[in-house]
């Protein structure tokens, strides 16, 4: 019976898809010949600093020349212990969109990849947005992260410090279908052996090697030094990730809840031999890219736009506020 029920609501949930994804979810424009100065310009201003390293993980540390005075801003969730920031599912819940209503003072910063816990299902956010400050209540793209459930009385959700890694994270840039998400949170709970009845990435951070892994993880590299704006995660000699906030605040605020996510996407991985000097030219590289992108900028439901490029075979993003780039990620 219970199999019988998915299947009934995967087949709802396509036609819900249909109807909603066009506006929750934007699909990627073809081709796209934009340049982007905000990004060129902190891309040129980015130099890399230390590296440090932790099994199969190793994190560059990223450091800008002057910048712009950045934005004041609350996390995710910052907002939510204020008690200023509700998410919640749509009166007639859909799959792919929530509700989000700032009643706090300042503008809150939601990315692309945050995870949140509770409704009918978990979902994971599809992109940045920067929620004004009294914003009234606002529709938001999600993915589902829990294929097995469709249920539950509390129609409300919170965030727990859970982010997506980058395959998952990968997927949620590129504007993936569905199975794809689902494909990226199945190929990490065997990663994990981590297998739940409702099929939920939840019970891959929950799971306790996961959670002495990542353990282990933060007290090595959980401490940015000072004036860090980003930093760069390598899988061995592959790029993972790469995040970049021109406040050197909210990136540290920000940083424990990416490096948990990092630390998810080596579990179990071989470290590898150490090959700094590989690492250092593939992180050149990408932000040599990065300087030269060309691709579209749309606006979402928030302030700013969000420019969307690509770094040779990775995905990138770049929310954009008044001439300034407040977030970019590569993965």
């Amino acid at each position: 019976m219970w199999r019988r029920s998915v299947a009934r609501w995967r087949r709802g949930w396509r036609g819900r898809t249909a109807s909603a994804s066009s506006a929750a979810v934007p699909r990627r424009r073809p081709g796209g010949v934009e340049r982007h100065p905000p990004l060129e310009r902190l891309a040129a201003a980015l130099t890399p600093g230390e590296a440090r390293e932790r099994s199969s993980l190793a994190i560059v540390w990223l450091q800008a020349r002057a910048l712009a005075p950045a934005l004041d801003v609350a996390a995710l969730d910052e907002a939510q212990r204020e008690g200023v920031l509700t998410i919640t599912e749509r009166d007639r819940a859909t799959v792919p969109d929530l509700i989000v209503d700032n009643r706090g003072k300042r503008p809150v910063l939601l990315l692309a990849g945050e995870i949140l816990l509770g409704g009918k299902q978990n979902r994971v956010l599809a992109e940045d947005v920067l929620l004004p400050a009294r914003s009234g209540p606002r529709s938001i793209g999600v993915y589902c992260v829990e294929a097995g459930r469709w249920s539950g009385s509390s129609g409300r959700f919170e965030s727990k410090g859970t982010f997506a890694p980058s395959r998952l994270r990968s997927e949620v840039l590129d504007r993936a279908d569905q199975q794809r998400v689902w494909g990226a949170v199945s190929a990490y709970a065997a990663q994990a052996a981590a297998p739940s009845a409702t099929q939920s990435y939840s019970a891959v951070v929950e799971r306790p090697e996961v959670k002495e892994h990542i353990q282990r993880v933060e007290d090595d590299l959980d401490r940015p030094p000072a004036g860090a704006i980003g930093a760069a995660a390598f899988a061995g000699t592959r790029l993972a990730g790469l995040d970049v906030f021109p406040d050197a605040s909210l990136f540290t605020r920000l940083w424990p809840k990416l490096l948990r996510a990092h630390a998810v996407e080596v579990f179990r991985t071989a470290a590898g031999a150490a090959d700094a000097a590989a690492r250092e030219a593939r992180l050149r590289a990408a932000l040599d890219a990065m300087q030269q992108a060309r691709g579209t900028s749309r606006r979402n439901v928030g302030d700013g736009a969000i420019f969307e490029f690509r770094v040779g075979d990775l995905r990138g993003a770049a929310l954009t506020v008044r001439d300034q780039v407040l977030h970019v990620a590569v993965v």
